[in-house]
């Protein structure tokens, strides 16, 4: 009887460290930030038609979904369910801040939605004003480093 008892008791803390664990990792798990400064990503433009359709597109409030706890908008139900099925394909490079201040200044800076380059596969959006516009410093530039170091920026970054 006192082995079962034991036996008992030793499942039944391995199951509550388990649930407390899960509940930690759960509340305490670092989400990354993403430029939501319109309620959506992207300032709610769709981003699957910058691939597709070669130029963004404003979504509409009936196409919307969540992906990784932030909100998105499409054009049309087909770009919703292009998303759906490979949303890493088309989420924004640096939770859809501008590129050119994450690589070259490591800053996060609010964008222009319709600012942006796709390359290699991968959209970047940019701040863009009449006084100043990110894109084109972008490309002025060597791009391919700056890819580089906004990629190694974004990784201090993306958490903050």
């Amino acid at each position: 009887m006192y082995s079962t008892t034991f036996q008992n008791y030793t499942i039944m803390k391995q199951l509550c460290t388990l649930i407390l664990l899960t509940i930690s990792t759960v509340i305490f798990a670092q989400k990354i930030d993403y430029n939501t400064k319109k309620g959506f990503v992207a300032e709610g433009y769709d981003v699957v038609s910058y691939f597709v359709d070669d130029k963004p597109s404003k979504g509409k409030n009936k196409f919307q979904t969540v992906y990784d706890g932030v909100k998105f908008k499409f054009s049309s139900e087909k770009n919703l369910a292009l998303f759906k099925e490979n949303p890493e394909k088309y989420v924004p490079q640096y939770g859809g801040y501008c590129a050119y201040a994450i690589a070259a200044k490591k800053t996060k800076m609010y964008i222009d939605a319709e600012a942006y380059e796709v390359r290699d596969g991968k959209l970047y959006l940019f701040y863009s004003s009449w006084i100043s516009n990110k894109l084109e410093d972008w490309k002025k530039g060597d791009t391919k480093k700056l890819q580089k170091q906004g990629d190694n920026n974004w990784e201090e970054l993306k958490y903050k």
